[in-house]
């Protein structure tokens, strides 16, 4: 497993996001990793195995999602900033979606 992992459901639909492009990024924009949500809605490996503690960003690609359902949505990205800290194990940020809101935690 990696260090940062993800995980998206459809609050609309009632069903996890599959599909969705995630990237990972440091805070100077340097992509670390990307993945696609499987059917479950999660991506399991998303970047390294380890992060220095500092500031990084993933990257929801919620507009094309809901654009390849023929929905219309407000938000082309979802973009969630986090800190790492050290001594952390991992870091798991679950997404619930819909066309125009979304929220978001660190899960575990």
């Amino acid at each position: 497993m990696s260090y940062i992992t993800a995980h998206v459901l459809d609050a609309t639909a009632g069903t996890p996001a599959r599909g969705v492009e995630i990237q990972l990024l440091s805070a100077v924009g340097q992509q670390l990793g990307a993945a696609v949500t499987d059917a479950d809605g999660r991506v399991a490996d998303l970047g390294p195995e380890t992060l220095e503690p500092g500031d990084y960003r993933v990257i929801f690609g919620t507009g094309a999602y809901f654009s390849a359902r023929g929905q219309e949505s407000f938000h082309p990205v979802v973009t969630v900033d986090f800190a790492v800290k050290a001594g952390e194990a991992h870091y798991h940020i679950p997404l619930l979606l819909s066309p125009f809101a979304y929220s978001t935690y660190r899960g575990s």
